[in-house]
């Protein structure tokens, strides 16, 4: 089950990325700014090699693919066909192209559950989004309980040996008649926006971080 795909992501990882992000999660973290990818909505299935032909048709630069969600590991069946096919499409490919997954699940829980999973990975953030805990300077995370670790040699290079810079900004962009804002905004960002954008006239009626 899919949410979204969008191409060009600078703001879930280091360079220009493919962006992932799965519908259907059963974690519900409290302050989700996510919580339109909670419901598995039947309605949503794509079939996976939908997926490699829009990311084979992409235009570089192509630095990396971050799958988020949702919960990508409430679907290992197709979240094991993405990565095999990404793993050796990527072999093909002239520069280096790094995956980043995302779960609210802890790293032992992982590694314990879909141990094989995370061997097709470079890098995973893990742990559940904790509001109190979400503070500037995160490196990609949402709150600081979180983890990122790298898993292989192209994960340490980008992942630890640059510093895994700060990257709290968000994205904007216009797909489909909706407005989507990508990244991970700090506490209190999007009630803000919310407000900002109310007093130009701009009611935001349908949001993704209410259920």
């Amino acid at each position: 089950m899919l949410n979204k795909a969008h191409y060009p992501v600078t703001s879930l990882g280091p360079g220009t990325r493919a962006g992932i992000w799965t519908q259907g999660c059963t974690i519900g973290c409290v302050g989700c700014v996510s919580q339109d990818t909670w419901t598995a909505d039947p309605g949503t299935f794509v079939n996976v090699a939908a997926l490699h032909a829009w990311l084979s048709g992409l235009p570089d630069p192509l630095d990396g693919i971050t799958i988020s969600g949702g919960e990508p590991f409430e679907q290992p069946e197709a979240l094991a066909a993405l990565l095999e096919w990404v793993h050796a499409w990527r072999r093909e490919r002239p520069a280096p192209l790094d995956v980043l997954v995302y779960s609210g699940y802890s790293l032992a829980r992982l590694r314990r559950v879909h141990s094989a999973l995370l061997g097709q990975c470079d890098a995973v953030l893990t742990g559940p989004y904790v509001e109190r805990l979400n503070s500037p300077g995160l490196s990609w995370r949402g709150s600081s309980n979180q983890r990122l670790t790298a898993l292989t040699d192209l994960g340490r290079e980008r992942y630890e040996e640059t510093g895994s810079l700060d990257s709290s900004s968000m994205q904007v962009a216009v797909a489909d008649g909706r407005i989507w804002f990508i990244g991970v905004p700090r506490r209190g960002d999007m009630d803000r926006l919310s407000a900002r954008l109310g007093s130009a006239g701009i009611s935001m009626e349908q949001v993704s971080w209410r259920s």
